[in-house]
C-alpha cells in the first residue's frame, strides 16, 4: 500500500518530484538546470550514487551536468521516470530509466530513494542501478 500522508498529503506532488528530478537530467541549459537544482534539492543537500558523494548544489550540480553532456547532449538518449513511486512518510521511491530515443529501448535504470526534508526538498538522494547496458559505463559501471 503506498503512504500518500508526508509532508503535503497528495500523492500528485510526490509523483511531481520525481517528474521534476528525471527531468533535471535531461536539461541542456546549465542556468536552468542550476534553478531546478535549488527547487528540488535543499541547501545542504546530498546524492550517492553507487558509494560516491555529491554535496551541495554545486556538486550535484556538476555530476547531473557530466551525466547530460555524456548522454543527453549526444541526441540519443533521454532519461524518464518510469512511473513507479512509492510514497512512506518523507521517503520517496521510483525508478529511473535512461532510454534510447530513437527505439524507447532501456539503456539504464536506476532505482531513486529520496528523503525529503521540512519543506519537500531533497535532503538525501540515493541512487542504486538495476539495469545497465555495456555501452553506457560509466553511468552504471558497477563497482570493481
Amino acid at each position: 500500500m503506498t503512504e500518500t500522508t508526508g509532508l503535503t498529503g497528495y500523492t500528485a506532488e510526490f509523483m511531481e518530484i520525481a517528474n521534476n528530478y528525471a527531468e533535471i537530467w535531461n536539461q541542456p541549459d546549465p542556468a536552468l538546470r542550476r534553478i531546478a537544482i535549488a527547487n528540488l534539492w535543499a541547501d545542504d543537500g546530498v546524492g550517492y550514487l553507487e558509494g560516491v558523494r555529491f554535496s551541495g548544489h554545486n556538486e550535484l550540480d556538476t555530476r547531473v551536468a557530466d551525466i547530460y553532456e555524456k548522454f543527453g547532449a549526444s541526441g540519443k538518449y533521454k532519461v524518464r521516470h518510469a512511473g513507479d513511486t512509492s510514497v512512506h512518510q518523507d521517503v520517496i521511491m521510483f525508478t529511473i530509466e535512461v532510454v534510447t530515443l530513437d527505439t524507447d529501448e532501456i539503456a539504464w535504470a536506476g532505482r531513486v530513494f529520496l528523503i525529503l526534508d521540512g519543506d519537500g526538498r531533497i535532503r538525501e538522494d540515493y541512487q542504486v542501478t538495476v539495469q545497465f547496458a555495456v555501452e553506457l559505463l560509466p553511468i552504471g559501471e558497477p563497482p570493481a
